[in-house]
């Protein structure tokens, strides 16, 4: 196991991450003085690279993604080590809770090179997961997508979007939540009430999240890319000119994608996609037992390592569409990314942006090793 600190603390519960953390180099950073840590020793190399995000300057166009980011406190200590790109975790209209601990468990896919594929029968037969946190780091994600009440994560954010430094974003991500009695309209309306918070923090620009199992056990809102179609283009009436993501997870189907595009992108709502998130597994123990613990459990998405090959394969088919269509919208690429050479093979892929969770966390100077590469 590597000796490094995450700055999310595996071995704490989530409730314990929020209220302590972050940790490791990126308690270091929030520690120091705001003005000298954020000129980083790769500032030089930075102000050489003029990209965009969705229309804001950035240094360059890599960061971290939902999830790791857990407040104000962690998104400061992402700008102040170089992530230029930094997403809040994903945020609700109403207060949710997280799904017991542990969420997260080292998983060791059977391949070679520690690698899911989408469709093989490994995943329903069942992936090796554990405490054996070996690199190149492939993870569980099994929060169920806590958020704090927005009275909570309003004034956070505004902080948060506050901190960033010359040439960084902060990026919101959200989306709507489903419950018991909702109709089809009140599930719209609530992505719409959700993203209005999120315009009201002052936030350049959002992220929706559809590729969590927002529409029950291990159901995607990112495969019915007509109500997507119908959500976004509520949202937009609520957040007018403010650019707004998707965050995608894999979708086999090249026709789906493209209906996906068209029903988005196509109508003027959606002006980019991040993907993938996760693949989902069926985790097991060394005995073959379920291996995180509680009932709706035996399944988890996976990220890190052993996604990076999926997250290529639908960077590379949205840059096929965005093509074939001649629809502009930007390309975000995430999975897997864990080294300056994996930042460079999503760019050839034809993603605008990069971004990485599981590998940020293992390596918290990242981002100064992309722009020293670079």
């Amino acid at each position: 196991m590597s000796d490094f600190e995450p700055f999310y603390d595996v071995n704490r519960t989530y409730e314990d991450n929020y209220a302590q953390g972050p940790f490791g180099a990126f308690a270091q950073a929030l520690a120091e003085d705001g003005a000298a840590s954020a000129a980083s020793a790769d500032s030089a190399s930075a102000a050489a690279q003029t990209e965009t995000f969705l229309g804001q300057p950035v240094n360059l166009a890599f960061g971290i993604p939902a999830g790791p980011l857990l407040n104000s406190r962690y998104t400061t200590a992402a700008f102040r080590m170089g992530f230029d790109l930094a997403t809040y975790k994903t945020v609700r209209s109403r207060a949710w809770g997280c799904n017991p601990f542990p969420n997260v468990l080292a998983v060791h896919p059977k391949s070679a090179d520690g690698s899911l594929t989408p469709g093989s029968a490994e995943l329903d037969e069942g992936v090796l997961a554990d405490t054996n946190y070996d690199l190149p780091i492939s993870i569980s994600n099994s929060f169920g997508v806590p958020s704090q009440d927005p009275d909570v994560w309003q004034p956070d954010m505004k902080a948060a979007i506050a901190a960033a430094g010359p040439g960084q974003v902060l990026v919101p991500s959200f989306q709507g939540s489903r419950v018991e009695g909702m109709s089809e309209d009140d599930y719209i309306a609530d992505h719409a009430t959700t993203a209005r918070l999120i315009k009201e923090t002052g936030a350049k620009l959002m992220v929706m999240n559809t590729s969590c199992p927002n529409e029950g056990h291990n159901r995607l809102l990112c495969h019915n890319p007509l109500l997507v179609g119908r959500i976004t283009e509520a949202v937009k009436q609520a957040i007018g000119d403010t650019p707004l993501m998707i965050k995608l997870a894999y979708i086999p189907s090249d026709d789906d994608l493209e209906l996906m595009v068209r029903s988005t992108v196509g109508r003027g709502t959606v002006q980019g996609f991040s993907t993938i998130n996760t693949i989902s597994a069926r985790l097991v123990d060394k005995d073959g037992n379920q291996a995180l613990p509680g009932a709706g459990r035996d399944r988890s998405g996976v990220c890190g390592n052993a996604i990076r090959g999926a997250g290529l394969d639908m960077v590379a088919r949205l840059a096929a569409i965005r093509e074939k269509t001649g629809l502009d919208f930007a390309i975000n690429g995430v999975g897997g990314v864990v080294s300056p050479a994996d930042y460079a093979a999503y760019k050839k892929a034809g993603a605008d942006s990069v971004m990485s969770a599981t590998g940020a966390m293992w390596d918290a100077e990242l981002a100064h090793k992309i722009k020293v590469s670079l």
